[in-house]
């Protein structure tokens, strides 16, 4: 028996408005805070965004902050790719799909 979590159970009944205000908030997070990840978590993606934040810090300590600008890079890219789906397009990869990179 697969357990589903309380987002994948409800997150296929959004609205329209609630479709185009988590992918907003998807994509401007994901330009503003990609580095850490806050974009994953935006879209209930916990385990990607815990990686992107603990190698953005952890790893911008070790490498002098490439790490954090590469994953800064990497979340910029994400955002766009939000910004720039259509609605149906956004639900059916990050929503119904659970696509959780790119």
């Amino acid at each position: 028996m697969v357990k589903l979590r309380d987002s994948e159970v409800n997150d296929s009944k959004l609205s329209d408005s609630e479709l185009s205000n988590r992918k907003l908030a998807a994509g401007l997070t994901g330009i503003f805070l990609g580095a850490f990840g806050v974009h994953k978590f935006v879209l209930g993606y916990t385990r990607p965004g815990v990686i992107m934040l603990v190698g953005s810090v952890v790893g911008g300590v070790v490498t002098c902050g490439v790490a954090s600008f590469a994953l800064g890079v990497i979340g910029l890219i994400e955002g766009i790719i939000y910004l720039t789906k259509t609605p149906e397009e956004f639900q059916a990869m990050y929503i119904d799909a659970q696509r959780e990179w790119f």
